[in-house]
């Protein structure tokens, strides 16, 4: 009897869900202190804008109708989750999310007309790690300026993205994480599609990564499979 293969596992890109109903963002108040930049392990370029550290002070700007449970800022090296979000994935066991440094907000203010805003909830700081899941250059639509050059960050600018998919065999399960390639992406696994369902969690909008499309030069897909020019 043939042994069963184990189903390809799916990933989604993980944005905030602006102009929805519980549009949050976050900007940081003074003292507002940052550290270095993580930097590639093998090749030493930079992979993501400088790290935020405490105190962790921070003024809630309400777009939508009520606070989200994922408020995104400035930087995008950290962003915001409520209690109950955190309280969620801890008790579900997920992994990828570092950090769970408790905010102080210090102002709610409403950017367009609605109601007055409730009572913040508790909020927490937190980052995604850097997992070992890469792109797959060749079964990805990427349009890239550079070829790639350092094998271990594959990080060079691109200048379109419409859809990708990752290498099999080197995720390492991690549920919530930036992918070696596109570290300015983050991605998240089913597991944690089906925690944002069950609990409710909001101003998240999860895109099936074969879907995903960016272009603002307006430049269309790629005429093959293959990133950029060689």
């Amino acid at each position: 009897m043939a042994s069963e293969v184990a189903p390809t596992p799916r990933f989604f890109v993980l944005e905030d869900d602006v102009r929805g109903a519980h549009d949050t963002q976050f900007d940081t108040v003074e003292p507002d202190n940052l550290g270095d930049a993580p930097h590639c392990p093998r090749c030493g370029d930079p992979i993501g804008m400088r790290t935020w550290l405490p105190p962790y002070r921070v003024e809630l700007e309400l777009y939508g109708q009520s606070l989200g449970d994922f408020v995104d800022g400035p930087g995008g090296n950290s962003f915001l989750i409520s209690e109950r979000m955190a309280e969620a994935f801890r008790t579900e066991g997920l992994t990828g999310l570092l950090g769970f440094h408790p905010v102080e907000v210090v102002r709610v203010r409403r950017k367009h007309k609605g109601p007055k805003p409730g009572a913040a909830p508790r909020y927490f700081a937190v980052t995604v790690c850097f997992g070992r899941g890469a792109v797959d250059e060749g079964r990805s639509r990427l349009r890239r300026a550079v070829a790639v050059t350092c094998p271990e960050c594959r990080n060079p600018g691109r200048d379109s993205i419409h859809g990708f998919t990752l290498e099999s065999g080197i995720w390492q399960g991690e549920d919530i994480f930036r992918p070696r390639g596109l570290q300015g992406r983050i991605l998240v696994s089913e597991r944690f599609a089906e925690l944002v369902k069950q609990h409710g969690l909001t101003n998240m909008k999860l895109i099936p990564t074969e879907e995903f499309i960016w272009d603002p030069l307006r430049l269309g897909p790629p005429t093959d499979t293959h990133a950029g020019p060689t």
